[in-house]
Parts: structure tokens; C-alpha cells; sequence
């Protein structure tokens, strides 16, 4: 029994030393300020962390957040310089820099937030009427939105509030007017590949035309190369038989029969000739003595093609 008093005694001193501690000590975490006040008075701001002493049952400690903290605000309509209106949702990035003016003028988080983001909201109102609807959405943002952050900076130190940066998540047309923008967009492209089309028709057209020119420029030079080179051939044919048949006529008369005998004598192949006709004279016998013919004064003539005798 006195074992169970003893333990119950010294949880109680525990508890209780507990409490005094609790009441004596701040306990400050790194990530944390304290303002410390005395029934709604200030005393002191400790930014240190670390253990700080306070007035038991006397001073209070009211806690703030040290880090940067994020501020998402709604979408919201602008009006930019060329009267095209454009929906943005700004993101602003924020610390507390004076605790006790932030107590004072916005008390928490949430009164510090629906301030910044009516501040931010104006401010980036005022910027985007000052340029057009392409430079906004264009390269340029990123200096728009450092005007800004700069402006809304200098007027958020009045809440002990420090501004980092401030930046646009995304920024687009209204949906009501996005269908008609595509549509123009749309139209705008057609009108840009009807034109290429045409102009790169115009260019084949333009290719076709060089080259049926050259083309017909190159036969008509092969075909002058080709006759001209048909008249040598056959100034150079008339010379050699011119040649071959003064040398010796009496051969030449020979193969020249001999090639209207395998032209018009086949196998089925039907004659009807004198017997002294001058085209059988190396049919008719034997030949005389001394090997010559008797001359013949009719010419052999051209034999046509085979079939077109019978």
C-alpha cells in the first residue's frame, strides 16, 4: 500500500513539474517564430530555436510558421491591352517576415492568404492591361510576372509578409470564346496549305513544261544524230558495193543471186519463169569452160521480201 502511494506521489510531482516546465519554457522549433505577449501584449519575438523562459500563468506564445509557404488562388479573368480577355490562376510563394506586424494586420495563415491573393490578383490586373494578349501567353511572361512579384512585394511588407515569387500555373482563353479562336486558328491553316498547294502546283507545272522542252530539244538532236549517222551508213554501204562489184562483178552477181534464192525459194515456194530468165542463169547447168558466164545485159532485180511471191 505505501508502495502504490509512494508511485502515485511521484507521477503526481512529475506531472506537475510537467506543467511548471510547460509554463516556464518556450520550447521553439527550428521551423517555427514566437511572439510572446502578456494578456494581449506584446513582450518579444523569438526567432532563435531553441528553449526561451517566459512568466508562468502570465505570457503566452503564439506561434508562426518560418517557412515558405504557398498561396493557389482561384482562376480569374484579365483584360489585356488589345481587349482580349484571359483566365489565370497565380501561385505566390511567401514567408513571414515580421511576426508581430502579421499578428497585428492579418492575424493567421488564412487572413494572410485571402489578402495576398486580392493583392496579386490587382497587381497582375494592372500588368496584363499593360501588354497584349501574344506577349502575355508569349516569352514575355516571365518578365510580367517578375513586375509582379516586385510590386506585390513592396505592398505586402505592410502584413509582415515577404513575397518570393509570384507565377501563372496557366494561362488560356475562356472556354466560351476557345472554340472560336480554334475555328480561326483552323481556317487560317487551311487558307496557309491551300496556298502552298498552289504555289507548289504552279512550281510542277513550271518543271513539267522545262522538261517536255528538253525532252523534245533531245529527240530532235537524236534524231538528226540518228539520220545523219543512217546517211554515212549508207554512203559508206554504197562505197563498199561500189568497190566489191568493180573488183569483181561476176562474184558480186553471184551472192547477190544467191541471196534472192534464200529470200524467194522455200520450202513451198512456187516460180513461174522463162527458161532463158536472167535470174536462174546459176540454176540452168554446169558452167562453161574458163568459168565464166555469158554476160547478161538485164540487171538483177531487187527481190522482195519472202511470201510476197508465189
Amino acid at each position: 500500500m505505501r508502495t502504490n502511494i509512494f508511485i502515485f506521489s511521484g507521477l503526481a510531482v512529475l506531472f506537475a513539474a510537467f506543467i511548471v516546465m510547460k509554463q516556464v519554457f518556450i520550447i521553439v522549433d527550428e521551423r517555427e517564430q514566437v511572439i510572446v505577449t502578456q494578456f494581449g501584449e506584446y513582450i518579444r519575438t523569438i526567432q532563435k530555436p531553441g528553449l526561451a523562459l517566459k512568466t508562468p500563468f502570465l505570457h503566452s506564445a503564439i506561434r508562426f510558421d518560418r517557412r515558405i509557404l504557398v498561396s493557389d488562388a482561384p482562376q480569374a479573368e484579365y483584360l489585356s491591352q488589345d481587349k482580349k480577355r484571359l483566365v489565370a490562376d497565380p501561385v505566390t510563394r511567401w514567408r513571414i517576415a515580421d511576426p508581430l506586424k502579421f499578428f497585428k494586420t492579418v492575424r493567421d495563415e488564412s487572413g494572410a492568404r485571402a489578402r495576398l491573393d486580392d493583392l496579386v490578383f490587382s497587381e497582375l490586373r494592372s500588368e496584363v492591361a499593360s501588354h497584349t494578349f501574344a506577349t502575355v501567353i508569349g516569352t514575355k511572361r516571365e518578365a510580367i510576372m517578375d513586375n509582379v512579384a516586385k510590386s506585390a512585394r513592396e505592398k505586402a511588407r505592410e502584413f509582415g509578409i515577404e513575397v518570393v515569387d509570384v507565377r501563372i500555373k496557366r494561362a488560356d482563353l475562356p472556354k466560351e470564346v476557345q472554340q472560336s479562336v480554334f475555328a480561326r486558328m483552323q481556317a487560317e491553316r487551311e487558307r496557309e496549305a491551300k496556298r502552298y498547294r498552289s504555289e507548289g502546283e504552279e512550281e510542277a507545272n513550271k518543271l513539267r513544261s522545262q522538261t517536255d522542252k528538253e525532252r523534245t530539244i533531245v529527240l530532235a538532236d537524236a534524231e538528226q544524230n540518228a539520220q545523219k549517222l543512217r546517211g554515212e551508213g549508207d554512203a559508206t554501204a554504197t562505197r563498199i558495193y561500189a568497190e566489191a562489184y568493180g573488183k569483181d562483178p561476176e562474184f558480186y552477181r553471184f551472192v547477190r543471186s544467191l541471196q534472192s534464192y534464200e529470200l524467194f525459194l522455200g520450202k513451198r515456194s512456187t516460180l513461174l519463169l522463162s527458161a532463158d530468165s536472167p535470174l536462174l542463169r546459176y540454176l540452168a547447168g554446169p558452167r562453161p569452160e574458163g568459168g565464166k558466164l555469158p554476160a547478161v545485159a538485164t540487171p538483177i532485180p531487187e527481190v522482195a521480201a519472202p511470201g510476197s511471191l508465189e
